[in-house]
């Protein structure tokens, strides 16, 4: 498997890194985990184009994690490709509905592009033929341990606690030629995603929250500070950690360099923040 860091930030906009987006590529298929802003962009950095992404899993719908969904699903529309197939728990029919539905936000510029003469003839000339039908991604909704058979992978899910109970927050691994990688969504430290990580190869965690970092109550239950992730990580026998989502005021060399000592200090195994752009092999 192959993992491209296609968004490591957070919802704050930033020049540095992109909202959540991970790109797993697992035999011929390549799986995205989240959408957010910026995203796409970085997915055309890396050299790759919308229509390439066969499954899309979100974990929750933060925006940060969903902002690029629409521009994604009509980019590999227009590209002429395959509906592509959408995971994620609900609403996620309700928000694809109210993006490319009759009725939905982007119904105007669909029904321009199919029904406009001239909007066709530029349609046919790139190949494609008419009538042309709206966008209809594949969707199902799907609840914690929802598991799927992909081309020689095997994914799991189990629920990250986040923003409960508005929003339905999940994690995920997968495995493939005898590796396991696990993303573990936003969550803070709980026996569910604990369990997933089991004995994974390359387990990317969210963080939050900088080392030692004291915030309100209620988020620091929820944003578990690099020391915190370490130590989950061992108790398992993940074998390497990496920490994303990283927020303006983390991303510095005093930050950095403290977020490092303490994955040093507790977790045995190789371990680092990400970047946007990464790539790595598992």
């Amino acid at each position: 498997m192959k993992l491209t860091i296609l968004g490591s930030g957070s919802p704050e906009a930033y020049s540095r890194r992109a909202s959540s987006g991970y790109l797993l590529e697992a035999g011929n298929d390549r799986i995205l985990f989240d959408c957010g802003g910026g995203v796409v962009d970085n997915l055309l950095r890396s050299g790759r184009l919308p229509k390439d992404i066969t499954h899309l899993f979100f974990t929750h719908y933060h925006s940060d994690h969903m902002m690029d969904y629409a521009r994604l699903v009509h980019a590999a529309w227009d590209e002429g490709a395959a509906p592509l197939k959408v995971f994620g728990p609900k609403p996620l029919k309700d928000i694809t509905e109210g993006y490319f539905g009759r009725n939905g936000v982007l119904n105007n510029d669909l029904r321009a592009r199919t029904e406009l003469p001239q909007s066709q003839q530029v349609w046919v000339a790139r190949g494609g033929t008419l009538p042309r039908p709206w966008p209809a991604p594949q969707i199902i909704e799907i609840e914690p341990g929802f598991t799927f058979e992909g081309d020689g992978w095997h994914l799991e899910t189990a629920q990250a606690t986040h923003a409960q109970p508005i929003l339905d927050c999940l994690g995920y691994s997968v495995e493939a030629e005898g590796k396991k990688f696990v993303y573990s969504g936003d969550t803070g430290i709980n026996p569910d995603i604990t369990d997933l990580s089991r004995d994974a190869d390359f387990l990317l965690h969210w963080c939050y929250r900088g080392s030692g970092e004291i915030l309100h109550p209620a988020l620091m239950a929820f944003s578990p500070d690099p020391g915190e992730v370490a130590r989950m990580a061992e108790s398992v026998g993940v074998k390497r950690l990496y920490l994303s989502h990283f927020r303006i005021h983390m991303d510095n060399e005093a930050s950095h360099s403290r977020a490092l000592t303490d994955l040093s200090k507790h977790f045995s195994g190789e371990s680092g923040i990400v970047e946007d752009l990464d790539v790595y092999e598992i």
